[in-house]
């Protein structure tokens, strides 16, 4: 389960924002993971919450936004959502497609309290 890797490289990350900048434990840590990340977000959440418990971060939840993966068709420029098993271009049937988006795994925003 690599979730909980993962889990523990955002509690070290969050950490040490906090303390660079000063700041009080976040009520929530935002993320955004791709389709094709290979990130199971139930897990995710999980390995987060044990990692948390008794920690400056013990009340902070998770707020985990889903990206789906996009690709572009190399033949014919179409732009589109990739829909697994079989990435082919709904415009022209090419399976020559270039994944864009859907792989990452950020923390985009902590939201602190006043």
């Amino acid at each position: 389960m690599h979730e909980l890797a993962i889990a523990e490289n955002i509690f070290s990350t969050v950490l040490g924002e906090m303390e660079a900048r000063r700041l009080a434990a976040p009520v929530k840590i935002g993320l955004c993971i791709g389709s094709l990340s290979g990130v199971a977000p139930d897990a995710l959440s999980f390995s987060f919450d044990i990692i948390k418990a008794e920690t400056p971060l013990a009340e902070t939840r998770l707020d985990i936004e889903r990206r789906p993966a996009r690709g572009a068709c190399q033949q014919c420029g179409r732009r589109f959502d990739l829909e697994e098993p079989a990435f082919l271009c709904p415009n022209c049937g090419s399976h020559r497609i270039q994944v864009k988006d859907g792989r990452q795994l950020d923390i985009t925003y902590l939201e602190v309290p006043e």
